[in-house]
């Protein structure tokens, strides 16, 4: 990384949903850039105070935030939270999300699914990016990088589908007006990750992998870092003509 090493060095970086998966590798990604981070999870503590000793080993200033960032009222804290410990925020990055897909909420019903996936990936995105933008317009600097999905264009079939493609399309659709709201001050962009081996793809059967592989041009899933590398692009100075874009993070995958 030696185009962009330290090339964040002075900044702050908050992550949502940062205690694994690709929110981990975003917020280790741009601790190593320089960025100082905050750090967040609901119920994954013990995860997210890993990481947090991770990117103080790397020598970043860092904190954890615990909130439920469906929470009207928790949202509004971790907003108040992250400003009283920093003055500024010059990178926010919204990758918390609903779990609808392991062990625990797998089980609910259709109509449950979908209103978990409102109110933890839509509703927050949308209030935390425009809480957090008014206050970097009015700074006259920063940038936002919302969490998409791939085939939240092409669709997919079965119910995880239906559910992701609303919910992300729409996440999708909020970052490109947003950019033109929050310009010329605030860059908003948003990432659009295809087959990503968290931990969901660990344990996928069979015919998941050989789908992925075949549906995939690059031919192997991608990794959290291959996304927080895209992340941290748009994070630093290289980008900055650069908003109101979806950048899929797919191996070329076209369906």
């Amino acid at each position: 990384m030696p185009l962009l090493d330290k090339g964040l060095e002075g900044q702050t970086a908050v992550i949502t949903g940062s205690s694994s998966g690709i929110g981990r590798a975003i917020a280790l990604k741009l601790a190593e850039a320089g960025a100082d981070v905050v750090l967040h999870c609901n119920n994954s503590v013990q995860q997210a105070e890993q990481v947090k000793q991770q990117i103080k080993q790397i020598g970043r200033d860092v904190i954890l935030l615990r909130a439920d960032l469906g929470d009207e009222g928790q949202r509004q804290d971790f907003i108040n939270a992250v400003y009283a410990r920093f003055q500024e925020v010059n990178i926010w990055v919204n990758n918390a999300g609903a779990d609808i897909l392991t062990p625990g909420n797998s089980n609910r019903t259709f109509d449950e699914k979908l209103n978990l996936l409102l109110r933890v990936d839509l509703k927050s995105t949308i209030a935390l990016s425009r809480s957090v933008g008014s206050k970097m317009f009015q700074n006259k600097s920063g940038t936002i990088i919302n969490m998409g999905w791939d085939q939240a264009i092409t669709g997919m079939e079965g119910e995880s589908g239906q559910l992701f493609g609303a919910v992300k399309a729409a996440i999708m659709a909020f970052s490109k007006s947003l950019a033109l709201s929050l310009a010329p001050h605030v860059r908003v962009n948003c990432l659009a990750p295809g087959w990503i081996k968290t931990s969901w793809g660990e344990n996928a059967s069979l015919s998941w992998q050989e789908r992925v592989v075949l549906e995939t041009p690059l031919a192997r899933w991608g990794s959290p870092e291959d996304v927080a590398d895209a992340a941290l692009f748009l994070s630093s100075k290289m980008s900055f003509y650069v908003t109101g874009q979806v950048i899929f993070v797919n191996g070329g995958a076209v369906r």
